[in-house]
């Protein structure tokens, strides 16, 4: 008897968690990433980012009509480059070596 009382607190917690989730992300509190898709708000877009270490990544951003290569690193962010977005071209995904 304990064992199913037990069973089913764990459950009831875990439906609630799963409940407190969605509605979470349902009021756009919380943003799972899906890879490929880019998130556009405005004039400012993430294109792709690149971990290069825990603490280091490589993002390309479309800031209007221009492209930013931007590097972050623990101390801060560094402007690598900048380009007309027109210049940059986006290659797809290259496939992995048999």
């Amino acid at each position: 008897m304990d064992v199913a009382r037990d069973l089913g607190a764990v459950l009831l917690v875990l439906c609630i968690l799963g409940a407190t989730l969605w509605a979470l992300r349902r009021g756009g509190a919380v943003h799972w990433r899906t890879p490929g898709r880019t998130r556009a708000r405005g004039r400012v877009e993430l294109v792709e980012r690149v971990a290069l270490s825990p603490q280091h990544a490589l993002h390309l951003v479309r800031l209007g009509t221009r492209a930013l290569l931007i590097a972050s690193h623990a101390g801060g962010c560094t402007l690598l480059d900048s380009a007309p977005w027109q210049e940059c071209r986006v290659l797809p995904p290259r496939e992995e070596p048999s």
